[in-house]
């Protein structure tokens, strides 16, 4: 079987990672990503670089590797009890321009509801995936996070969206 850069294969895919993230299969989430992949949450509207000011999160792949040891840890207090999470993703499009090593660039409109400790919390923006074919499947080079409310003061994100 042969990927292709079809809308529907696409869509597939980001699917797949949020069906990953909702089940809390943050193992086989991370396995989406090359071993150079980062992902990205600016903290201010149209920021154009994760260096030049601080970030909601900005995580190289070392630092998600952690990110996900932590979430995977019965003791973990930020996650306890555990988050449920429901991700709906939308309005699937090419980008003309690939950027940063990706061979496509995807953009794609999110919500999700996060439940925990009896409020419901809800995030909602834009996502942008730097894929890659390797291994007869895609990868995520890079995935950017633009949340609606980005400036916004947050109480502690430790899911990834």
């Amino acid at each position: 079987y042969v990927m292709t850069w079809d809308t529907q294969s696409i869509k597939a895919f980001l699917i797949h990672e949020a069906r990953l993230l909702d089940e809390r299969r943050f193992e086989d989430w991370l396995s989406l990503f090359t071993d150079d992949g980062w992902y990205w949450v600016p903290i201010e509207p149209d920021q154009d670089n994760p260096l030049d000011t601080v970030s909601l999160i900005y995580d190289d792949r070392r630092l998600l590797e952690t990110r996900i040891r932590r979430l995977a840890h019965p003791g973990a207090h930020a996650q306890t009890p555990a988050s449920r999470t429901s991700r709906i993703i939308a309005n699937v499009t090419t980008e003309e321009r690939a950027t940063h090593g990706a061979d496509r660039v995807i953009r794609s409109k999110f919500q999700m509801i996060e439940y925990r400790r009896y409020k419901q919390r809800l995030f909602g923006g834009s996502c942008y995936h730097g894929l890659i074919h390797m291994d007869g499947s895609y990868r995520i080079r890079w995935k950017r996070v633009d949340l609606v409310d980005c400036d916004n003061m947050h109480d502690g994100i430790s899911i990834p969206f």
